[in-house]
């Protein structure tokens, strides 16, 4: 399989600001000062070698988003946030190539952040498609349709030209998309959020965003160890510190850094992709949060297997 990540921001999309930008333009120019390049290759290797990623990239800023390849045909994406509108786009270059208009998604749960780019979503127009929507939530068509009624938004649910399907799945239940097994898992979140398992030849994913995990009630997490059990990659909702989860945003729906790294080490996962990134934290300051995660797992692995701590951006690709 290959998992492409199209949006990873929590709550809300942003953008890099002006003077974000400008801040990167002159640390790289600090860092390549005295020296000349021949083109624009030469200058991008040197970025590369020489410059940490939050100056050289940046993680982006889309919210939720995720798209699975390995299935028979069909695309398999998690959650429909404001990184779906690339992924349409994208989409429609691989059908002009030749691959099957059919769609499944999966959805998380119904906040805002991870249905806000369903209006936008290009492919909803194409009357050869097929978009077929899986959710735990008996009203995942409800939010779809109300989030397009008049008072939020110009083109109404019934304009759109692709046949759909909306099935409500049951956690435990397994189901089968296209050659893929997927499972469902409930978390702990406003009106309810679900963790997906995608599972083919001998390969797994996971997809848990929205849960909070607490870190003084770690015993009762043995549902979500047996969940993420020997994944080959857990994508995790890490959107803030352990600092912040415990004296400021506790009950608030989401998880910490530390805590995804013990959940996956109990469950001896071999990948851990920190996502849902906190929408005021600045590049630097997720690339810190990175860097502090890989040095927890360091200090904490003992005599197991390393955990590979990798941190999610939009465009990123990662092969399982």
């Amino acid at each position: 399989m290959l998992v492409r990540f199209w949006g990873t921001r929590g709550s809300l999309p942003v953008a890099q600001q002006a003077g974000a930008i400008q801040a990167k333009i002159a640390q790289a120019l600090v860092a390549g000062s005295g020296r000349t390049f021949a083109d624009v290759a030469e200058a991008d290797a040197f970025a590369r070698a020489n410059l940490d990623f939050a100056t050289y990239g940046a993680y982006g800023g889309a919210t939720s988003c995720v798209e699975i390849e390995g299935a028979d045909s069909a695309f398999l994406v998690c959650d429909m946030g404001s990184g779906l509108r690339e992924f349409g786009i994208d989409s429609f270059r691989r059908i002009a190539g030749g691959h099957a208009p059919v769609y499944h998604f999966f959805l998380s749960h119904l906040h805002w952040d991870h249905i806000m780019g369903f209006p936008f979503f290009g492919p909803a127009f194409n009357p050869a498609a097929t978009i077929v929507i899986h959710a735990g939530h008996e009203d995942a068509e409800i939010a779809l349709r109300r989030q397009q009624e008049e008072i939020s938004f110009p083109v109404p649910f019934d304009w759109l030209r692709a046949k759909f399907e909306f099935v409500v799945h049951k956690p435990g239940e397994p189901f089968e998309v296209d050659g893929v097994t997927v499972s469902l898992c409930a978390q702990h979140h406003s009106h309810d959020s679900y963790g997906y398992r995608f599972e083919r030849e001998g390969r797994s994913v996971v997809y848990s965003t929205d849960s909070e995990h607490k870190i003084d009630t770690m015993d009762a997490e043995a549902a979500f160890e047996a969940f993420f059990a020997n994944a080959d990659l857990v994508i995790c909702d890490t959107m803030y510190s352990l600092g912040d989860t415990v004296s400021l945003k506790q009950d608030w729906g989401h998880s910490s850094n530390i805590v995804a790294v013990d959940l996956c080490r109990a469950a001896r996962a071999k990948t851990l992709a920190l996502f849902h990134h906190e929408p005021t934290y600045t590049d630097q300051d997720i690339q810190r949060m990175h860097a502090e995660t890989v040095r927890y797992e360091e200090l904490v692995r003992a005599d197991r297997p390393a955990l590979e701590v990798i941190c999610a951006y939009d465009g990123l690709e990662v092969a399982v």
